[in-house]
């Protein structure tokens, strides 16, 4: 059974936020973020990140306008959602087009990247104080205002600290302060986390170098282009830990970081290692991940000293796969506001992206309660096979062997119900690559699906030896097949039963149909 470390809290209970990231310029007034807030509600999400920017909240210098953050805590305790609010100031993918003009046009002051050629870039350095220090002191007087205006309500419920931190255009700082660092002794933080991690990328690349307790950066890992990368993300990591103490020490709110992919995996671990190491301040890391090599990237960031959250996707259905591997602990997709045609219709390309929301929005007291106990399965359709076709998957279940098929079979009386006949309803059920979704074994005989066109058959491990794929009929026995939600106080409330016919060809789910609850009898 995984230990997991619950971040968010709400009222002093463990929190599952999940929905949408709005667009980068929805948070600037009401009216760009009303349809990210409507949006949120439609998917049934519970919590909405959206950006506030330094730009906006410090026109000038020590004078401070905090007018677009109130404004989203009054959306948001209209619509009845949570609030991450991401902290768009030195760092928004790797530039810094979101800082004051006051800081982009004073180089001199705030100081530039500076590129191998001698080049400045649209970068701001982490190694000038000023920088950080105007930074910080601006991200304390937004927590200072948050605490003040939302420490009862607590409709914020954490931090973004800056976004995908990163230089464009470099490989690292080439400044006076840049080369300063480079050649300057290797902090004894940096070596003393590296040690006790005792593991990964970096401590092999240093292991390689003769494992060398003090020197600089180019001592202690002999290739200069590995040495330089390594002291450019451990500066940008302790600027930003930086900016989080500032913070906390007014608010101590959760804060995270969000970290750009690289295209080579050791580049990606590299940069979490470091980040975790430098970041005493940040309570977790998370990947912007829209790698196709998603599970990759999840066992990178899924580690015993980093609960795993996944603040930016393009919302696909790895996201059942994360959630019950890896025990992630809350989940967002880009772009909330794509997802409605101007007459407020869900887009059709949107629907899949719509149901796999709200199908585990319908399920997080349950994630809450049994993630990390191996009770909680993904169940994905992944092969390429004509729509036509089936494909099946075994599930090992406690007393039960588990065959969850996806699309559907030829004859009619196996094609669901009334409501969900092909070309009938809000989806079209013949596309077996929508099949995903979950399934939680609550105990024994108490199990709830949530998902889309897949259907599970239980076979008691008593009758292992008799099942077989073609097998069209259950042998298991329930009490009672159910349609309903939870409820506020977590009770299931059931809106349809299901008997004889309806449940003697496989538990079928649509996400329509809310959260199906199945207890069987011996």
């Amino acid at each position: 059974m995984a230990d997991i470390k619950r971040i968010f809290m709400v009222e002093g209970k463990p929190f599952y936020p999940v929905g949408g990231e709005s667009y980068n310029s929805s948070g600037y007034n009401d009216r760009e973020s009303e349809a990210a807030f409507k949006n949120t509600k439609l998917l049934h999400g519970n919590t909405l990140e959206i950006p506030v920017y330094w730009e906006q909240v410090e026109p000038k210098e020590g004078t401070f306008d905090f007018t677009s953050v109130d404004a989203l805590l009054v959306s948001a305790r209209r619509y009845n959602v949570k609030l991450i609010l991401l902290w768009f100031a030195t760092w928004k993918n790797g530039n810094m087009d979101y800082v004051p003009a006051w800081v982009k046009t004073n180089p001199q002051r705030f100081k530039r990247v500076i590129d191998a050629h001698g080049e400045g870039l649209w970068n701001l350095s982490a190694h000038c104080k000023a920088t950080l220090e105007a930074d910080s002191k601006a991200f304390a007087e937004f927590c200072k205002h948050l605490k003040t205006q939302d420490s009862a309500e607590h409709t914020v419920i954490a931090l973004q600290v800056e976004n995908e931190p990163d230089i464009i255009g470099s490989d690292r700082d080439y400044s006076p302060e840049g080369e300063v660092a480079f050649k300057s002794p290797v902090p004894p933080m940096f070596i003393a986390a590296m040690k006790k991690y005792g593991k990964g990328p970096v401590y092999n690349m240093w292991q390689k170098s003769g494992s060398k307790e003090s020197g600089a950066w180019p001592e202690l890992f002999a290739r200069a282009a590995e040495a330089g990368y390594l002291m450019c993300t451990w500066s940008i990591a302790r600027y930003i830990d930086g900016v989080a103490e500032a913070g906390k020490a007014v608010y101590n709110i959760p804060m995270f970081i969000n970290l750009w992919m690289k295209q080579e995996f050791l580049d990606t671990e590299m940069r979490m290692d470091i980040f975790r190491w430098a970041t005493p301040h940040v309570d977790m890391i998370g990947p912007d991940n829209y790698r196709q090599d998603f599970e990759t990237i999840c066992a990178i960031h899924a580690r015993d000293d980093n609960p795993f959250f996944m603040p930016e996707t393009n919302g696909d259905q790895n996201m059942f796969l994360a959630i019950a591997d890896y025990n992630l602990i809350g989940y967002f997709f880009y772009g909330v506001e794509r997802i409605t045609a101007t007459d407020g219709s869900i887009r059709p390309e949107s629907q899949m992206l719509v149901d796999r929301v709200r199908c585990t929005a319908a399920v997080v007291l349950l994630l809450l309660k049994f993630q990390g106990t191996g009770k909680i399965h993904a169940v994905i359709h992944q092969n390429q096979l004509m729509q036509d076709q089936l494909s099946s998957r075994r599930l090992d279940l406690d007393g039960y062997v588990g065959l969850v098929e996806f699309g559907e079979r030829k004859a009619p009386s196996l094609r669901k119900d009334w409501r969900h006949r092909v070309g009938v309803g809000p989806t079209e059920p013949t596309n077996i690559n929508r099949g995903n979704g979950l399934i939680i074994q609550a105990s024994r005989n108490e199990f709830y699906l949530v998902g889309a066109n897949y259907r599970l058959f239980l076979y008691p491990k008593s009758y292992l030896a008799q099942i077989q794929t073609s097998l069209l009929v259950t042998p298991g026995h329930f009490i009672s097949v159910d349609e309903g939600y939870f409820d506020q106080n977590g009770e299931f409330v059931v809106d349809r039963r299901r008997n004889g016919d309806d449940i003697s060809f496989g538990l079928w789910v649509e996400p329509d149909i809310g959260v199906l609850r199945v207890i069987t009898c011996d």
